[in-house]
């Protein structure tokens, strides 16, 4: 493959890699990854329902927090829809249970095993088993999450750090594994979807990348959503206000699932 294409055939544009690329940018990411896993393998010793199925795959299995007569968020995790699962993330469902709102987080198939449009439908199947009051996602689980409420499969979405246009991602090295062509990645980007009847709230880090904060302040305006920067919060720490029930973002999310706005 010449130097200067990716894996979908677009040109390769270096100054779109270095928006795009959170790893580069937070150079210190490993720990604060590893901090997850140890904080999600924890919440998990206190209780839930684990790896239950809702499809075939080894991967369509999402886990439980809460009680079980509670209305249900779906959190979606991130990793450019290539990396990561579901049990990295348990702690994320803290904040939420602790207002008596249970928690489905949810895992699916990763690029390039499968494509993003397989992936969305994943996402959507399991909506179809748990009916979610409010989806929230972060990164790529930010762009699911959105494209859940622009589907109309859940009332209301809060994405955190989401790629709502995935059509740059063509023209960087994140974009080898997705493999897409321009129509197809229009297609996927709830940035040209039309307004849905849900309610948007989007949170970026006041620290991330320019063009991942004009996306969350695009999406919010096209939509007649709100949104906020997080002041000092990059791609990774961004995710910390979940497990607090005292936090901003949690009471955003609790107001969500009852049918309010989250107040900006």
């Amino acid at each position: 493959m010449s130097e200067s294409m990716t894996g979908s055939g677009a040109a390769f544009d270096p100054a779109l890699q270095a928006q795009y690329d959170n790893p580069a940018l937070v150079p210190e990411h490993p720990g604060i990854i590893a901090g997850w896993a140890r904080d999600a393998a924890a919440y998990r010793e206190r209780g839930g329902r684990l790896d239950v199925p809702y499809g075939a795959s080894p991967r369509e299995r999402y886990d439980r927090f809460g009680p079980d007569d509670a209305p249900v968020a779906i959190f979606i995790h991130g990793g450019y829809w290539q990396k990561l699962d579901k049990s990295f993330f348990s702690h994320c469902a803290a904040g939420l249970v602790a207002h008596g709102v249970a928690v489905a987080v949810v895992g699916y198939e990763l690029c390039p095993k499968v494509t993003l449009r397989r992936i969305v439908q994943q996402i959507r199947s399991a909506c179809r088993v748990l009916r979610p009051v409010l989806a929230f996602g972060h990164s790529a689980g930010g762009h699911l999450s959105a494209m859940l409420l622009a589907a109309g499969d859940v009332p209301a979405a809060l994405p955190i750090s989401g790629v709502f246009d995935v059509t740059p991602l063509r023209h960087t090295r994140i974009g080898d594994a997705l493999a897409l062509a321009e129509g197809e990645a229009r297609a996927l980007s709830p940035m040209f979807m039309p307004p849905p009847a849900g309610r948007l709230h989007a949170v970026v880090g006041g620290a991330e990348s320019d063009a991942f904060r004009a996306q969350t302040r695009d999406l919010a305006a096209r939509w007649s959503g709100t949104s906020e920067e997080w002041p000092g919060a990059n791609h990774f720490t961004v995710l910390a206000p979940l497990a607090d029930p005292d936090g901003r973002i949690v009471r955003q999310a609790v107001a969500l699932t009852r049918g309010r706005p989250a107040g900006g």
